[in-house]
């Protein structure tokens, strides 16, 4: 079954907890994004597993070195989950996975600015990773002539468990879930609404239709 994950770009650790209790009951995953990390240290981290212990909690920290390291702070905060950038070498990667094994964690490797995510996917999901994810960050998705189609259509042709990230919406959640992805990430489509509860809802009934 594919998990809905909703990515909290916000800069505030109280604006983030006041965003996730509205749409806690309709999501699996909540990632706590880069720019809110770098603003709040990780602390929040800590805060939002405390607030919602029966969520999994993912550390968007985008780690380019130091990979065990970094993820062991990640875990040692609460994170269910890390990413790691999978432009880096793949020690780097190794390093947190040895960090997730002990424990009992996970690590997602980000392809954002990967040229061939297809091919980076199906080469960290052998280093032990839990799940990859295609993404196109905010400023591809801004250029012209965009589309998620293209991490649906990598998607399909990956083979490995990926997540897709890039302009999850309500009319394109169905081919995401068709795709084979196991996880589905909204931003924007959920935190930019006017009632980010009615969309995360929407979102949530659209993928277990």
């Amino acid at each position: 079954m594919i998990k809905l994950q909703v990515a909290i770009d916000l800069l505030k650790t109280e604006d983030a907890l006041a965003l996730a209790k509205k749409v806690a009951p309709y999501v699996d995953i909540i990632e706590l994004g880069t720019p809110l990390i770098k603003s709040e240290g990780v602390a929040v981290i800590r805060a939002m597993k405390d607030a919602f212990p029966d969520k999994e909690v993912f550390a968007d920290f985008k780690t380019a070195d130091t990979g065990e390291l970094e993820a062991g702070l990640a875990f040692d905060a609460g994170a269910d989950y890390v990413t790691i950038l999978g432009s880096v070498d793949d020690a780097t990667i190794e390093g947190a996975v040895k960090a997730a094994k002990e424990h009992g964690r996970g690590v997602v490797v980000d392809t954002i600015g990967v040229k061939d995510r297809v091919k980076r996917a199906k080469e960290v999901t052998k280093l032990g990773v839990s799940f990859v994810e295609l993404h196109a960050g905010l400023d591809e998705q801004a250029l012209e002539g965009y589309s998620i189609q293209v991490l649906i259509d990598e998607a399909k042709k990956a083979g490995v468990p990926v997540s897709i990230a890039g302009g999850v919406n309500k009319d394109n959640i169905g081919a995401v879930k068709n795709s084979g992805a196991v996880v589905a990430v909204a931003g924007g489509a959920i935190y930019s609404a006017e009632d980010p509860a009615a969309a995360a809802k929407e979102l949530h009934d659209l993928i277990n239709a």
